[in-house]
């Protein structure tokens, strides 16, 4: 899954929520059951996330969504085998951007 977010410090819950097409109340629910989510919240209690958290946010909907893990197998995979998935997790992302970016190449031919 390819977010397309732009290069920010900070991201609100609306953007995040939009750029991984899920309701805002979901990133809130996994905010609370995930320890490596810790968005920083403002004097209103509105939460903003920094790419630390976008890409832990990426790696927690690709074990959920895209992998079909309950959240106790997410939670418990996170913890056990977090060095191995991370770096499965980059390769899979990183060959997710060049395909997108060899898609956009051959329509602009």
């Amino acid at each position: 899954m390819h977010i397309d977010l732009p290069d920010k410090r900070y991201y609100g819950i609306g953007e995040v929520a939009k750029a991984f097409d899920v309701n805002a109340s979901l990133i809130r629910f996994w905010e609370k059951e995930f320890d490596v989510l810790k968005p920083k919240k403002n004097a209103k209690g509105n939460r903003k996330f920094t790419p630390e958290d976008i890409k832990n946010l990426k790696l927690i909907f690709h074990l959920v969504k895209e992998r079909g893990f309950t959240l106790e197998g997410a939670k418990t995979h996170l913890k056990e085998e977090k060095k191995k998935t991370l770096t499965n997790f980059d390769i899979i992302d990183k060959l997710e951007n060049i395909k997108s970016q060899l898609i956009r190449i051959k329509n602009q031919l």
